[in-house]
């Protein structure tokens, strides 16, 4: 997978990260770790551009909901993998949509697998990137 960044220098605080192929087993922690990159500086909005997303899996799910909590500036130390995450996931996907972490134009696929593993509702979809960016704010 590749990731690619953007700002939008009207809202320093919101990051677009353009994702390249699949989130998967062989990816996943790049992307936690791309993404905690940019929290690190200071984004504390991000936008995931999934319209060249070709694959999501149960890894990149799982990673999808650490950067979710990383974006709402949980501790990073209580994370914890495996089955842990899975079980923790279930909860969040009975709560509000994500106000940090908003996904762009996700292909058929990708929606079938989040819609499947009741994440749907949990991240707010957009097709256009102005009312996306809009939506931080």
């Amino acid at each position: 997978m590749e990731i690619s960044f953007s700002q939008n220098q009207d809202s320093p605080g919101i990051g677009i990260m353009k994702l390249h192929g699949a989130l998967d087993g062989a990816s996943y922690e790049y992307f936690i770790s791309e993404a905690q990159k940019l929290y690190d500086t200071g984004i504390r909005n991000l936008l995931l551009d999934m319209s060249e997303l070709t694959f999501l899996s149960s890894a990149g799910i799982a990673a999808l909901h650490r950067i979710a909590r990383v974006f709402r500036g949980e501790d990073r130390s209580t994370m914890e993998e495996g089955w842990s995450a899975i079980h923790s996931i279930a909860k969040d996907r009975n709560s509000n949509a994500q106000e940090h972490i908003k996904l762009l134009s996700p292909g058929e696929n990708i929606l079938a697998v989040l819609d499947t593993v009741g994440l749907q509702a949990f991240f707010e979809v957009f097709t256009d990137i102005h009312p996306a960016m809009a939506s931080f704010q």
